[in-house]
C-alpha cells in the first residue's frame, strides 16, 4: 500500500500504531485488527509514532469515546455520527448495533488512503472534503430525514492542528447546517501542550504544528452563539488507572493532558 498524506494527516499515522501494537499486547486494552492489517500492508516502523505516553494517551481517549459514544447509541439507536478527521480510525466496527449511520469525513488524500485501506461497509459513508467548509453536509443531512436522533459529530486529534477562528468556523459550520441542533464531542489541547510540542513525544517526529489550545472546553463554546459545554474530563481519568507514571504525570501536570468536551447546540 502507498501512501500519500499531507503533515497533518500524516500524524493519523499515530493513533494507528498505538492501536495496531497495543491490539497484539496480551492483555489489550483495546483491540483494533484493521489497525494490524494496515500497518503490515504499509509496512512502516511504528517506533517513531509509538511512544509511552502517546501510546496511553490513545488507549485512554479510545476507551472514554467509545463508552461515551456506546452511551448515547444506546439511548438513540438510530444514532448519524460524523467522524470528523477520521484519518484511520476505525470506530465504526466498535459501534455498529445494526441501525447507525456512519459517515468518514476527511481530507481527500487522507480519504484516498482510508479508501486502500477499508473496504465499503453498508451503513458507512467516506466523504472527502473539508470540514470548514459546508460541502460535505449535504449527504449527513439527507440521512437525518428518516432519523429521529440529533447527529452526533465526534472530533478526535482535530481541534489542536486548527487556529481557534478555524475552530469558530467548524462550529457554524455545524449550526448553520445542522440547525435542529446535535452533539458535538472534541478533543481537546491544552495551552501548555501547543506551547511545548517540541517536547511531544511523536507529533514533533511529523511535520505537523499544535496550532491552538485552551484551558477549558467553556473557551470552545464561547466561540460561536448557541453552543454550550456539555462536560469534559481529562485523559488522566483513564491514564492514571494503568500506570504509576501516568499517575505521576496526572499529579504534576493535571493540566498538561488532552480531554474530551462535549458540546451541544
Amino acid at each position: 500500500m502507498k501512501l500519500k498524506l499531507g503533515d497533518v494527516q500524516t500524524t493519523a499515522l499515530i493513533p494507528l500504531a498505538v492501536k495496531a501494537n497495543e491490539t497484539q499486547r496480551k492483555n489489550a486494552r483495546i483491540k483494533d485488527p484493521m489497525a494490524v492489517e494496515i500497518i503490515r500492508a504499509l509496512n512502516i516502523d511504528t517506533a517513531q509514532y509509538d511512544k509511552f505516553m502517546s501510546h496511553e494517551g490513545v488507549v485512554a481517549r479510545t476507551i472514554m469515546l467509545d463508552r461515551q459514544l456506546k452511551g448515547i447509541i444506546q439511548k438513540h439507536p438510530d444514532t448519524v455520527v460524523v467522524n470528523v478527521g477520521a484519518g484511520f480510525d476505525n470506530r465504526f466496527s466498535r459501534m455498529d448495533n445494526g441501525k447507525i449511520l456512519w459517515f468518514d469525513l476527511d481530507l481527500p488524500d487522507a480519504i484516498a488512503a482510508r479508501k486502500k485501506a477499508f473496504p465499503e461497509r453498508d451503513r458507512v459513508t467516506m466523504i472527502a472534503g473539508n470540514a470548514l467548509e459546508d460541502d460535505w453536509c449535504e449527504p449527513v443531512q439527507q440521512s437525518l430525514k428518516s432519523r429521529k436522533a440529533k447527529p452526533v459529530f465526534i472530533a478526535e486529534g482535530l481541534f489542536m492542528y486548527l487556529t481557534l477562528e478555524q475552530i469558530r468556523t467548524f462550529l457554524y459550520v455545524l449550526k448553520n447546517n445542522f440547525p435542529d441542533g446535535g452533539i458535538l464531542i472534541a478533543e481537546q489541547n491544552s495551552k501548555m501542550m501547543q506551547k511545548n510540542e517540541k517536547h511531544h513525544d511523536t507529533v514533533k517526529n511529523t511535520n505537523a504544528h499544535f496550532m491552538s489550545g485552551t484551558d477549558s472546553g467553556q473557551e470552545i463554546a464561547d466561540l460561536a452563539d448557541g453552543f454550550q459545554l456539555v462536560e469534559e474530563h481529562s485523559f488522566n481519568e483513564e491514564m492514571k488507572k494503568y500506570s504509576i507514571r501516568a499517575k505521576l504525570f496526572a499529579l504534576l501536570l493535571p493540566n498538561m493532558n488532552d480531554r474530551w468536551a462535549t458540546f451541544r447546540w
